[in-house]
């Protein structure tokens, strides 16, 4: 076995070569990130070994910055390994005290973690073809996090420009209001606009729910509210409702997207009640190959859901919080699939009260279910079941 250590970063990337006494067999090397540099690189590997299975390759988990380097790696017959930064930092830190760190010094560590083979997993071709789904998940999640930061905005400027209108609709953000707005951003616009342009804006955003009563009652309130006339605070009012609605046709069009997807995979994962196309495709993104995982354990700890231990001497704390390593966008999906798991499913409400009748916080309680989940999950994934109801 030769073992191949690449340490990764935009413009080029490094790269050392061992065998399986540790041996540097290929002294520490730069290639540039473009397809020569690639094919001098695959070039170099064959003249040391052409048999791809004797051949191990590792990778730090760089993001997007290492996409274009494992996929042609897979294309060309190998199988790329990869490798969490902190645990290449941690076992780099373990060969020596000497506080040395370089690009080739980390390509040398990636190369001997290979070669110790600490419970490394392969990234397969259906792992690369997975990123599809985890890209347009996690597209998603920016935009809907960006929508709702402008959405505060919009509850911002209506408390300057006409607090009283909070009060006369079920929330700000439906269509009709931001009709309201975009039309006459602001109490005095209101006030002085025309009865029957007021009532047939309302009727036509609204699609009939809203009528001449409710103009009259808007109207009303614009003449006697307390909201200032600020040209500016209008200008970004109006256009906030813009960027919004220019957000919405996007979320649309990705959710269409992984809807597409999701009806290709057919996972098992929607056939639990309460987890919907959205926080299913991000679940199974976020996962990828499920062999990954040893055990439901593992998958736990992936999510940074496991229990953080410490223990010294005769000190053994009784107060673990939540490692929160891992994926971020996975610890929120199961979060928040499990709160509406508990609600459709008898055996997971029964579950949750039974943590709550204990004394336990709810989000602690919802932590419990969501080990209960993680642990359906994969055991479904595993033997590709759909779920049964207890």
């Amino acid at each position: 076995m030769i073992y191949v250590g690449i340490d990764v970063a935009k413009d080029k990337h490094d790269c050392c070569i061992t065998n399986d006494n540790g041996e540097v067999v290929v002294k520490p090397f730069s290639f540039p990130n473009s397809i020569d540099g690639f094919n001098s690189l695959l070039q170099i590997i064959h003249t040391v070994s052409g048999q791809s299975e004797n051949i191990k390759v590792g990778l730090e988990a760089t993001g997007h910055y290492s996409f274009n380097l494992m996929a042609f790696l897979i294309k060309n017959g190998l199988k790329p390994y990869v490798i969490n930064p902190l645990h290449t930092c941690l076992y780099r830190k373990s060969l020596s005290l000497r506080q040395t760190k370089t690009d080739k010094v980390d390509a040398y560590t990636i190369a001997l973690m290979l070669m110790s083979d600490v419970n490394l997993k392969s990234y397969s071709d259906s792992s690369y073809h997975n990123e599809e789904l985890k890209s347009l998940t996690r597209y998603r999640f920016d935009k809907v996090k960006a929508r709702s930061k402008l959405k505060v905005s919009i509850s911002r400027l209506v408390s300057i420009l006409f607090p009283e209108l909070e009060q006369l609709v079920p929330t700000l953000h439906i269509s009709s209001v931001y009709s309201l707005l975009c039309e006459f951003p602001g109490a005095h616009l209101v006030a002085s606009a025309h009865l029957t342009r007021l009532s047939n804006l309302l009727y036509t955003s609204s699609k009939g729910h809203y009528g001449k009563d409710m103009a009259v009652l808007i109207r009303n309130a614009a003449r006697n509210s307390i909201g200032s006339y600020m040209p500016a605070k209008s200008l970004e009012l109006r256009h906030t409702i813009h960027l919004i609605r220019e957000l919405d046709s996007e979320i649309s069009e990705i959710e269409a997207s992984i809807n597409s997807v999701m009806d290709a995979l057919n996972p098992p994962i929607l056939s639990i009640p309460g987890i919907s196309y959205r926080m299913g495709a991000m679940i199974i993104a976020e996962i990828g190959d499920i062999s990954r995982f040893a055990s439901p354990d593992k998958l736990l700890a992936y999510a940074g859901l496991s229990p953080s231990v410490y223990q010294s001497g005769q000190f053994n704390s009784c107060h673990a919080h939540m490692e929160k390593r891992g994926s971020r966008y996975l610890r929120y999906a199961l979060f928040n699939a499990a709160k509406f798991v508990c609600i459709w499913d008898p055996a997971f409400r029964e579950y949750l009260a039974k943590k709550r009748a204990e004394g336990k916080h709810y989000n602690v309680a919802v932590s419990h279910a969501v080990k209960k989940l993680v642990r359906l999950i994969y055991s479904m994934e595993k033997s590709h079941t759909v779920y049964k109801a207890a």
